[in-house]
């Protein structure tokens, strides 16, 4: 029950934490009137994945890299099969044609680039510096092939966070409670994680595909169901898509070269191959008509479920 409740603790605290960092960033970007391409892609849609950040980075350096590993692997698939599918069973979801031929395939490309990594059953420093490179590309690459009418999207994106502060201290110190609270909730959900596997007679790694992976995504569910609420549908595709990206390019990456990771043997032969799978029935799904209807988006939630009772079988 006190690993329970630790677990709990430290979600409360990534969710509180991770709505701070996003409302300091958001009203700090306003301020200094950066651009809506900049504050919705970078803040908001990298911002919603700063708890799966600072989780994966402490799991590193506390020498738990299947929690470190599987939170991000995890992270990835709720984010398609939970997040996406309940969206889309909210409302159907629609992606612009720049999105789906720049964003949709760098997330798919990214999912591959980690099998062909996860050959060696390690996440070696270099292999570290390759994926933060490939960040640094995505991120030139969309920069250079933005367009105007893509930015009204990040600026609606950008909006989805609401009551910013005004003035430029409250929004400093949104950003550093938001990061304290981060960095706090993380090491609270790890002891009550691992306590939490330990009792259960589970894996770190099943807690980290499932229980973590899903606590750290909660900022990344807020925006898009409130997204797809106010019928911004393609903001909702865009956020996780954003996120999916910038889990396996940079939260990896940041994680293998803080500390090398080795791979379990659970997520080389199955995780890795459903996170795959899901990033192709996602493509699939945006390429018919570029939308996620409301029936694929309840296949997307039984796969989820599935893929959860698969978690906790093996």
């Amino acid at each position: 029950m006190t690993n329970f409740l630790y677990l709990l603790l430290g979600i409360g605290l990534l969710t509180l934490g991770g709505e701070g960092l996003i409302r300091g960033a958001l009203a700090v970007a306003k301020r200094f009137k950066l651009s809506p391409l900049l504050s919705g892609l970078l803040i908001v849609g990298f911002g919603t994945s700063a708890p799966e950040l600072v989780v994966s980075i402490e799991a590193a350096l506390s020498g738990q890299a299947d929690i470190a590993v599987g939170n991000v692997v995890g992270s990835n698939i709720g984010n398609i099969l939970l997040i996406l599918g309940l969206c889309a069973v909210i409302t159907p979801l629609t992606i612009s044609p720049l999105g789906l031929k720049r964003d949709a395939s760098v997330m798919l490309l990214s999912s591959v680039i980690f099998s062909l990594l996860a050959i060696n059953h390690f996440i070696s420093v270099t292999d570290g510096v390759l994926l933060l490179c490939a960040l640094l590309a995505y991120l030139i690459y969309t920069y250079k092939s933005e367009q105007a009418a893509q930015a009204e999207l990040h600026k609606a994106q950008s909006t989805e966070i609401t009551a910013l502060p005004n003035s430029l201290w409250l929004s400093a110190g949104f950003l550093v409670v938001g990061l304290t609270l981060l960095i706090i909730g993380s090491k609270v959900l790890l002891i009550g994680a691992t306590g939490l596997a330990l009792a259960m007679g589970l894996s770190e790694g099943v807690i980290g595909l499932t229980i973590v992976a899903v606590g750290t995504s909660l900022p990344e569910l807020t925006v898009s169901v409130i997204a797809a609420l106010r019928k911004h549908a393609d903001v909702a595709v865009a956020n996780i898509l954003g996120s999916n990206i910038f889990n396996m390019l940079g939260i990896l990456a940041i994680s293998a070269i803080l500390q090398p990771l080795p791979l379990s043997s659970r997520i080389v032969n199955y995780d890795q191959w459903i996170l795959l799978a899901c990033s192709l029935l996602l493509l699939l799904f945006l390429y018919t008509g570029r939308r996620i209807a409301r029936v694929e988006g309840a296949l997307l939630l039984t796969a989820y479920v599935g893929y959860l009772a698969f978690s906790i079988s093996l």
